[in-house]
């Protein structure tokens, strides 16, 4: 038996009635007759000297050397088809695919694509708004935006600002609560989407940094941080607002940070794509504006003393 490849149609032809265990469903998936599917696999048998498939009634399955052969053959074709993509990606300078997570995309993102928009007309903005850790190399996905300590061998990697977060609330609430001593009574909101940072930054850190020895656990939980500060502008509670879920609100006056302490985590948010790839037209485009609109919202910092978290532990 010779070393050389079958034809590929016969090996796609196979790929797909293995996957589906149907050669009906296999010629369907690849816009063939049955007869043409089955054709091909025959050759493929003959080419390899060995049957792929036992015939049933109803129904197919894989020999002992069609098992062996459907993993390699299954692979073969997902690997084609990414590096397919990959070339195409690297011809496409119009097209830009950003993932995020929906915090970021709702609350800072969003509100500021416009003028992106405006000053890169030739560029195809598409958004995925997920907390998925997505595979660059896999996923059709350029550019990520990710928040957290993680570790970003292999790609490409910006860090921005270090992120910090301060009591945020309506003007009512404030003239309830007027002092970092009076939030012992107010209803407390919680970002548990930040439950992950370690040493952890959360309202126990806050009056902690302030001198109040106060553990607040009882309060209402939100999963993902741009409803919690939407819970703070329905005046449901005072929440720790993050720096970028924060501003827009402030800005337009229907949130309020009146004590100004924050406490500030090493977790960063990060600008990330394939190592290579941030020399394509529309990456580089990106990137600049990103970290340009960071820089111009830096005055937010402006007259907060913010005072990084430590762990309990740590002297």
């Amino acid at each position: 038996m010779s070393d050389r490849l079958p034809p590929l149609t016969a090996l796609r032809a196979f790929d797909a009635a293995a996957r589906h265990m149907s050669f009906a469903k296999a010629a369907e998936e690849l816009a063939v007759t049955p007869a043409a599917l089955s054709f091909q696999i025959k050759s493929l048998e003959e080419h390899l000297g060995t049957p792929l498939f036992r015939r049933l009634n109803r129904a197919v399955a894989l020999t002992e050397a069609g098992q062996a052969l459907a993993p390699g053959a299954e692979e073969g074709f997902r690997a084609l088809a990414q590096a397919w993509r990959q070339v195409r990606r690297l011809r496409d300078n119009t097209t830009l695919t950003v993932t995020a997570g929906p915090a970021l995309t709702a609350k800072w993102l969003a509100p500021r694509l416009y003028d992106f928009a405006r000053s890169h007309p030739e560029i195809d903005l598409r958004f995925s708004a997920t907390l998925r850790i997505m595979d660059l190399e896999r996923d059709d996905v350029d550019v990520a935006i990710r928040f957290g300590h993680g570790s970003d061998d292999g790609l490409y990697s910006v860090q921005v600002r270090k992120e910090w977060m301060t009591p945020v609330m309506t003007p009512e609430l404030a003239r309830q609560y007027p002092t970092p001593e009076s939030l012992r009574e107010a209803p407390l909101i919680f970002d548990d989407s930040i439950s992950f940072l370690d040493p952890p930054c959360d309202w126990p850190a806050w009056f902690r940094a302030v001198g109040i020895d106060h553990r607040p656990t009882h309060g209402t939980h939100f999963s993902n941080a741009d409803h919690a500060i939407d819970g703070a502008v329905a005046g449901l509670g005072v929440a720790l607002g993050r720096r970028p879920m924060i501003l827009k609100d402030l800005e337009e006056g229907r949130l309020v940070a009146p004590f100004k302490l924050a406490i500030e985590t090493d977790a960063r948010f990060r600008f990330l794509c394939l190592k290579g790839a941030e020399t394509r037209p529309q990456i580089a485009a990106f990137r600049d504006w990103f970290l340009a609109e960071i820089d111009r919202t830096a005055h937010l910092s402006d007259g907060f003393t913010v005072v990084p978290v430590v762990s309990l532990g740590d002297s």
